[in-house]
């Protein structure tokens, strides 16, 4: 049990303060009821709370025990604040409550609440369930970005003072400036980090799952794809007439027939490629759905990378930068080739030849739409299934790939 000190009041006035002067040694000028100033050798003035708790004394056994509770610097605190903030550490012994114990509680308390900040669990997201578990280097960029968008705003509150009219009053100014898209997958990114505050003990709840429905929908738009056979046939005619790079070309002549992302195209590497088995396999780190994925490999693919290996060799990227072969080429060189090539971005994009592969396929009513799907790497339930060219449809799509090649020759010849 603790109890407060009682002693002679005195009183302490700003004057004398000021006037005190640094002495051979420290020195305390008493204002009464525990307070003193300590005059440090040094000059400076220090206010401190002298009191009184039950505890154990060196032999361990139960005694007084005095205790100092330092309150601060003067003049930063001023003698009416200090006077204010020793009668609050009186309240508390009254209460049965050690104030410098307390204080040091507050202190660990607020430690921890500066690491449970929006952004120090978000980083902590993203470092341990994004890269730990081998997210795309892509994906975790795209993480740390929408992270930006929040930690300007919400980014320094503790997660779990954080309610839903907080948060959504920060995606309504990115709605503000036309980014319905950014506000709602920037909404989805801190619905996961709060989901993760919630297993890891930091917040209660998610208030992002409270605002679905509360932002603008985007509009929904889709890469530009040429649908027309006889118009894809002169796309492809001005793919084989490229005059640029010979990797941009060989990359632009090889991208209609492989149905891969984009982004898949850029990063293929050379060890990737069995041209015994006519197989190009590309690793889960690399795919969108995080599994393996095979592309058969028609005969019309297999020369064109043969043709460009003669030129490059077979180290490393296969369509390597301009500046550096240990680097992909950039993430717009196809689409800006398409610019030069006189089609605008309502007309192509290079994620469209995805597009134009899948409706001609279809339309063309030969093959299982399954095993087109299974061409494109779309979702999959048996992840198992998808695994290479274990899965089903592969007999299926091995012929595709090579009806799907003879085709766009004809297309290109303008022969259909």
């Amino acid at each position: 049990m603790v109890r407060k000190e009682s002693g002679p009041q005195m009183s302490l006035t700003d004057i004398e303060i000021r006037n005190a002067v640094r002495k051979d040694k420290p020195y305390k000028l008493t204002d009464g009821r525990g307070l003193f100033l300590l005059v440090q050798e040094s000059g400076g003035k220090l206010w401190r709370f002298k009191y009184r708790v039950d505890g154990l004394n060196q032999a361990g056994k139960p005694a007084r025990v005095e205790k100092k509770l330092s309150l601060g610097r003067y003049p930063d605190v001023t003698l009416a604040r200090a006077r204010g903030l020793c009668d609050e550490a009186r309240s508390q012994l009254a209460a049965g409550i050690d104030p410098a114990a307390q204080k040091a509680l507050d202190k660990v308390l607020a430690k921890a609440s500066a690491a449970n900040t929006f952004a120090e669990v978000a980083d902590e997201y993203i470092r341990i369930k994004m890269e730990a578990e081998g997210k795309a280097a892509a994906t975790i960029v795209k993480a740390r970005w929408f992270l930006d968008q929040l930690t300007s705003t919400i980014g320094k509150q503790p997660i779990v003072n954080i309610e839903p009219h907080i948060l959504l009053s920060v995606l309504k100014l990115l709605e503000a400036k036309g980014k319905h898209e950014t506000a709602k997958k920037t909404l989805s990114f801190a619905s996961r980090v709060f989901r993760y505050g919630v297993a890891t003990a930091r917040c209660k709840s998610d208030p992002a799952a409270l605002l679905k429905g509360a932002l603008i929908a985007p509009k929904v738009t889709h890469h530009a794809a040429i649908l027309e056979p006889e118009a894809f046939g002169q796309l492809l005619r001005a793919i084989e007439g490229y005059d640029g790079s010979p990797i941009i070309r060989s990359a632009l002549l090889i991208a209609p027939h492989v149905f891969v992302r984009p982004g898949e195209l850029r990063h293929a590497d050379w060890n990737e490629f069995d041209f015994e088995e006519s197989v190009w396999r590309i690793p889960a780190d690399k795919m969108k759905l995080r599994r393996p994925h095979a592309v058969p490999l028609s005969r019309q693919v297999k020369e064109h990378l043969v043709d460009l290996a003669q030129m490059t060799g077979r180290e490393g990227y296969v369509f390597s930068s301009f500046r550096s072969n240990t680097r992909p080429m950039s993430e717009n060189t196809l689409n800006a080739a398409f610019r030069r090539m006189g089609f605008t971005r309502d007309e192509v994009t290079a994620h469209g030849l995805r597009s134009t592969a899948s409706t001609l396929l279809n339309e063309s009513g030969r093959w299982n739409p399954d095993a087109i799907e299974r061409a494109l790497a779309h979702g999959d339930s048996n992840a198992v299934r998808g695994a290479y060219h274990r899965g089903t449809h592969w007999a299926e799509r091995v012929e595709m790939a090579q009806w799907w090649s003879d085709y766009l020759d004809r297309l290109q010849r303008g022969s259909l």
